[in-house]
């Protein structure tokens, strides 16, 4: 299983996430951060969990890409 989990208020707008894995984010066009698809919001924490394992690598790749490094990746 694949966990993501992003730290949305913290986001930037950069864009690099949704350029390197457009599967799981996507930009707000209402405050220009990210969202990450079908997750659930946590006290500011989104997070997904997915039995998909072919989304590690792209997800792993936003991560890197993260300048302010909001997203974490883990495989369960």
């Amino acid at each position: 299983m694949v966990v993501i989990t992003l730290q949305r208020n913290k986001c930037i707008g950069c864009n690099y996430c949704v350029e390197v894995a457009p599967n799981q984010f996507q930009m707000s066009k209402k405050d220009g951060k990210s969202v990450l698809l079908h997750s659930t919001e946590k006290k500011g924490f989104y997070t997904i969990k997915s039995f998909d394992e072919s989304i590690f690598d792209s997800t792993m790749e936003a991560k890197k890409a993260c300048p302010v490094k909001i997203i974490q990746v883990k495989q369960v």
